[in-house]
């Protein structure tokens, strides 16, 4: 167990490898209640978010969620979020490690706006079961058939008989689903849940696979491949960006950025050996240093080691050779297509 942004988070109930086999194979489950989860309301509701969001948020419809971030002025990320449009309202899920600055950020910026924000992160329970088995372990405890869902759809519904939205998203890049429920309810689903995964291999699984596994997937990881000094168009996650949409903070600076050809270049990189690139390690081409690693682990999928970086546009093209310094020693590396890993079967 480990202090993980004020809440004390398992990094592993068995082994990491273990863990992470299991979602790869059959299904894992995450406690996740320390993501943030803000609720808005009110007439304005809308017009507000697609005020802080880089993405569209007036074409999302009820049973949606979209991907998205929030930038300030200068365009760096504040955090990546996921945004979700209930019956009644929106929610927002942020990063545990952001959550206290995201707040002091809304409540800095909605003052013209008539709308009701509602922290309910403690309120609401989160988990998270991840795995191609996924389906099977929790369609039986919820009132409706979840397998018609799509990805990044959800909907309200009820689980173990309590009001709860469960959603068809995940960070691992395997199939899987998201619940949110009241917090008192938390234990007794995640129990019912293990009970009901015995036959199918579930694995109740932590923060270290969590990060092996969303590496695999090229997902990226705030505080590693995001900050305050990057944009999202250098991140690689244009995806989320609409600047045909509204007016958002930052978005003057992301068209500058989107412009610029001189930004550095997210890129995937396997490691020849079994070392492994830790974050923070540079890059070399020769002698010139053209980048540093952001996320570095031996994947137990490809059982080689990976990781993540930005380097110089120029250096940025599939099957480049590069150097890793990794404690003074210079190890070799290529740059290769991400993601490493791709689930063909994901919804």
């Amino acid at each position: 167990m480990v202090d993980f942004a004020g809440w004390e988070m398992p990094v592993q109930y068995s082994t990491i490898v273990e863990e992470h086999r299991a979602v790869r194979t059959a299904a894992g489950l995450f406690d996740i209640g320390h993501m943030g989860r803000l609720e808005f309301t009110g007439p304005d509701a809308c017009r507000f978010l697609d005020h802080l969001l880089t993405n569209d948020v007036t074409k999302l419809a009820v049973g949606l969620i979209r991907y998205s971030l929030i930038t300030n002025e200068d365009g760096g990320i504040l955090d990546d979020v996921l945004v979700y449009r209930t019956e009644n309202a929106y929610l927002l899920v942020v990063n545990a490690s952001n959550r206290t600055k995201i707040v002091e950020w809304i409540d800095a910026h909605q003052e013209s706006f008539d709308v009701t924000v509602n922290d309910r992160t403690v309120e609401l329970f989160m988990l998270a079961i991840q795995g191609p088995q996924s389906v099977d372990i929790l369609n039986p405890l919820v009132d409706a058939d979840i397998s018609l869902l799509g990805y990044y759809t959800g909907q309200e519904t009820r689980v173990i008989d309590r009001r709860a939205y469960v959603s068809r998203t995940g960070y691992t890049g395997e199939d899987g689903f998201e619940v949110m429920l009241p917090a008192e309810a938390g234990p007794q689903l995640y129990d019912a849940l293990m009970r009901a995964g015995e036959g199918f291999g579930i694995l109740p699984t932590g923060l270290g696979c969590r990060d092996t596994l969303r590496l695999e997937a090229a997902m990226p990881l705030y505080g590693h491949e995001l900050d305050e000094s990057i944009d999202p168009f250098t991140a690689g996650i244009s995806f989320g960006v609409k600047l045909g949409g509204g007016e958002f903070i930052g978005k003057q600076a992301l068209v500058e950025a989107k412009a610029r050809s001189d930004r550095p270049v997210r890129v995937g990189l396997e490691l020849a050996g079994r070392r492994i690139a830790r974050e923070g390690a540079e890059l070399f081409h020769g002698d010139v240093n053209i980048g540093r690693i952001t996320s570095g682990t031996f994947s137990p999928t490809l059982e080689k080691p990976i990781a993540m970086g930005y380097v110089d546009r120029e250096h940025s093209s599939i099957g480049t050779d590069v150097e890793v310094d990794i404690r003074g020693k210079r190890m070799a590396a290529s740059v290769v297509q991400l993601p490493f890993y791709t689930n063909s079967k994901k919804s």
